[in-house]
């Protein structure tokens, strides 16, 4: 497997007459992190569904994990579930994603074998992803209303990398949990990203988050990249205006501590 997991180059999405993403380029390699910071409306969530191939590009390309994304559509339906495995999204709400019908268990399960899920057979694996995220054994007996919001993005962290993906898209996965969970969930997720060696991209519109977790960062504004870059060199030194605006924008906002 190439030592780039995420290669995007001359993108473009438009719905009808509406130009999302323009000329979008991005490069990542294996192991690293980028994260991609804007304001709402800048085609952050939108370049999320192209990578994990539910939104296809008008114009580009795209290779995540060695796979033609553009083409992903023309490919078997088992070529494209391996596609799903591999790349993986943390959603920015977990509790709409999870069945309020199943148990945490079962969610679980249904993730490492869609078509015969079983929870006893895979419940040592279940407990181990549980008590990696920091929930108790017996979350594996209860459902999506018995937790907190921040109980549940923890979940959502174990569905995804459950089956053990080679990428995860992590789309505003703090964005509506209070600061101190937001630092949990921070902390949780840079402990796991180095211990699987993953490749990710984690999605914000807060430049103070994503310097928590990320290696690099990559500025969007009205659908192009602006700017990328080292964290260090975007933080000390940045070049374009609406980084900068971004930058100094709402220092009293929660989560934009640097200092947590």
């Amino acid at each position: 497997m190439s030592s780039v997991m995420i290669d995007v180059r001359s993108l473009g999405v438009s719905f009808g007459s509406t130009r999302v993403l323009h000329d979008l380029s991005l490069r990542l390699e294996a192991g690293r992190t980028v994260g991609v910071v804007g304001e709402s409306g800048s085609g952050k969530s939108t370049l999320a569904k192209v990578l994990v191939g539910v939104v296809e590009p008008n114009t580009g390309e795209v290779v995540v994990a060695d796979t033609d994304v553009r083409r992903l559509g023309r490919r078997s339906r088992r070529e494209i579930q391996a596609y799903r495995r591999r790349v993986q999204m943390i959603p920015q709400d977990p509790f709409s994603s999870l069945s309020p019908r199943r148990t945490i268990g079962q969610t679980l399960a249904e993730a490492l074998d869609p078509v015969r899920a079983n929870v006893r057979r895979v419940e040592d694996r279940i407990v181990e992803w549980l008590e990696r995220v920091g929930l108790p054994a017996d979350a594996m007996g209860r459902y999506p209303h018995e937790f907190s919001g921040g109980q549940r993005q923890r979940v959502a962290i174990a569905r995804s990398l459950i089956v053990e993906p080679s990428v995860v898209i992590a789309d505003e996965i703090t964005s509506a949990l209070d600061v101190s969970v937001q630092a949990q969930i921070l902390d949780l997720i840079a402990e796991i990203k180095q211990g699987l060696g993953l490749t990710m991209v984690f999605i914000s519109h807060n430049l103070a988050v994503v310097q928590r977790v990320s290696d690099m960062v990559a500025v969007m504004y009205h659908g192009e990249i602006v700017e990328v870059g080292a964290v260090e060199q975007i933080y000390a030194d940045p070049r374009h205006w609406y980084t900068k605006r971004l930058l100094d924008a709402d220092p009293g906002a929660p989560g934009f501590d640097l200092a947590w």
